[in-house]
């Protein structure tokens, strides 16, 4: 399958950009040893496919509550049908579309931004000058040549932290600046996708599901690891593009769970531990007074009428005898 529609889509949207940055009169030239006009081509890049894709972001948003709310149903399942994985996937299967509940929407947003990271990685990664075919996907030669000169701190944007000394030579660019200016970014990169991560994790709660947590600690460590390896072959306006895409989800992640906040139950966010609460004391008697009390005392419970004392024999009397009567008079 051609993927040219995707390289022809990101690289109109990219200079759309470029050219608004030019005509508002942003400098060509680089200014700090960046040229601001094509980083912020790939900035804004990233905010025009966020913006399309926002609609999506609230649904997985919602579609995640969903989940939360079913898992006390999914555990009685899972006992109910322990060590029948058939079964169980059937039952949880006709749960979801019962509910209108779709696990594999929470991922939806991260495919959708796949093709937009490939259809960008591809165009990058043309920038040569030795290349002849300079037009493809709707670019001019002069822009070719813009953007293969097109620098962050002396670093050009094509260049990569693998690029090899050939590929360094054709971008005249210095291979000890082009390395130290990737390895910042993709440890930025790494950093920033943990963190989105873990916002959306310590926001939502762990999952209840084994599969479902297994795939949370996947996003959590998994993937920023991950990139460790595949930053080094990433040229740097990939990797602009990812962090910028990671601090704009941070952003966004934050708005949405605060107008969609997580569910909470007696045991807490919902997937978290159960939440602790501190033992009380002996119940103590309400306190009076107050607005609404003033000078009216306290209800006082009536006590028991104590039993009688009986005093005891004075010393020396003789003992009293209840059981007989009056001793008779002897005439």
């Amino acid at each position: 399958m051609s993927l040219d529609w995707i390289y022809y889509a990101i690289s109109w949207i990219l200079l759309t950009w470029h050219s608004a940055w030019d005509a508002i009169g942003v400098p060509v030239a680089a200014v700090l040893g960046t040229n601001w006009s094509w980083i912020l081509a790939i900035v804004f890049l990233v905010v025009t496919v966020r913006v399309i894709l926002f609609p999506v972001f609230v649904k997985q948003i919602k579609s995640q509550r969903a989940m939360q709310a079913l898992q006390p149903k999914v555990k009685e399942l899972q006992e109910k049908h322990k060590g029948d994985r058939e079964t169980l996937q059937k039952e949880m299967m006709e749960l979801y579309r019962k509910e209108k509940a779709n696990p594999l929407m929470g991922c939806l947003p991260m495919f959708l931004q796949i093709p937009v990271f490939l259809g960008l990685f591809h165009v990058l990664r043309r920038l040569d000058p030795a290349k002849d075919a300079k037009t493809l996907y709707g670019w001019t030669a002069e822009q070719f040549d813009s953007a293969s000169s097109a620098t962050i701190f002396t670093a050009p944007i094509a260049g990569k932290f693998g690029s090899t000394a050939d590929e360094l030579a054709r971008l005249g660019a210095n291979g000890t600046t082009v390395k130290v200016i990737a390895g910042i970014l993709v440890l930025v990169m790494m950093g920033t996708t943990y963190l989105t991560s873990r916002q959306m994790i310590l926001k939502t709660g762990w999952a209840e599901d084994p599969q479902q947590r297994m795939v949370q600690r996947l996003m959590l460590y998994g993937i920023p690891l991950s990139l460790l390896i595949s930053g080094s072959i990433f040229p740097i306006g990939v990797i602009i593009y990812w962090v910028t895409n990671n601090l704009f989800t941070l952003g966004q992640q934050q708005w949405v769970l605060r107008k969609f906040p997580p569910l909470v139950t007696n045991k807490g966010v919902t997937g978290n531990k159960p939440a602790t609460t501190p033992a009380r004391g002996p119940v103590q008697p309400a306190k009076t007074g107050g607005f609404l009390n003033r000078n009216k005392p306290a209800a006082q419970v009536p006590a028991k009428p104590a039993a009688p004392k009986v005093a005891g024999p004075k010393p020396g009397a003789k003992p009293a005898n209840p059981k007989k009567g009056p001793a008779k008079r002897q005439g």
